[in-house]
């Protein structure tokens, strides 16, 4: 069933949060990034996505929200068709997402309170509404006794969860973590995976993650997309990187 609300094509998805059908993506200069890849993702799940550089993984990432566009196929995500949706009608998609990025990208002049509450306030939201919104995020991730401090004052780990803190502070209903224990030492990298994973199962959140951490893969036991010359090879519900290693050793042998 398909309404259109403000010029916004909405498909009605029972209990599938992303559902992406034959979807392309072709950049100017001819290459493809994405070819004909389909796929669900539930409510609630905890999906990582793997893939060696160039493979196409990055671009289905920023597909679904809406950083690239397809080509040709379908992306819904929330109920919302990225493949049609207007430059002009982003922001309705990305209120319902919370990215969390390799590199932070933090505000450096700004405290850890007002890096989490920035994106409120571009919402328009009153400061009566914003602080406990603030303080409910930044005490999920661990960090009440930093509300004052600077990026600058901190760990490489607590900016990191600044960020998560920053991405769930409008309770989206996915969190997209693009590399986010990229820059950490393997000790951080645990400590980050955990607060992800609460936030999967305490708050019902929705997580997709591009990683290249094996161990952590491995570790998680959660489902495995992996693609390989921009289409999906596999699509494991108990997957672990060792999946990802036998398909490109056996392709080798051939």
């Amino acid at each position: 069933m398909k309404v259109c609300y403000n010029e916004v094509t909405i498909e009605v998805v029972k209990l599938k949060l992303i559902k992406v059908e034959n979807a392309y993506k072709t950049y100017k200069n001819g290459t493809t990034a994405i070819a004909d890849v389909s796929l669900t993702i539930d409510k609630g799940e905890f999906v990582f996505v793997i893939g060696s550089t160039g493979s196409g993984k990055s671009t289905l990432i920023k597909m679904l929200y809406r950083e690239e566009k397809p080509t040709k196929g379908k992306v819904v995500v929330g109920g919302i068709d990225v493949s049609k949706l207007r430059n002009s009608k982003v922001y309705k998609l990305r209120r319902k997402i919370g990215v969390v990025f390799q590199d932070f990208k933090l505000l450096p002049k700004l405290t850890v309170y007002e890096n989490v509450a920035f994106a409120l306030e571009n919402l328009g939201l009153p400061n009566k509404e914003i602080r406990p919104k603030v303080i409910k995020a930044v005490e999920a991730v661990g960090l009440k006794d930093k509300l004052r401090n600077l990026p600058s004052q901190l760990s490489g780990g607590e900016q990191q969860r600044v960020a998560i803190a920053r991405a769930i502070v409008n309770d989206p209903k996915l969190l997209i973590c693009d590399e986010p224990t990229g820059n950490l030492d393997p000790d951080t990298s645990k400590e980050i995976m955990k607060i992800i994973e609460s936030i999967n199962k305490e708050l019902g959140t929705t997580i997709i993650m591009a990683t290249h951490d094996k161990e952590l893969v491995n570790k998680m036991k959660k489902r495995v997309i992996v693609i390989e010359n921009s289409v999906v090879v596999s699509d494991n519900l108990k997957g672990s990187y060792k999946v990802h290693e036998s398909i490109k050793n056996s392709k080798a042998r051939d």
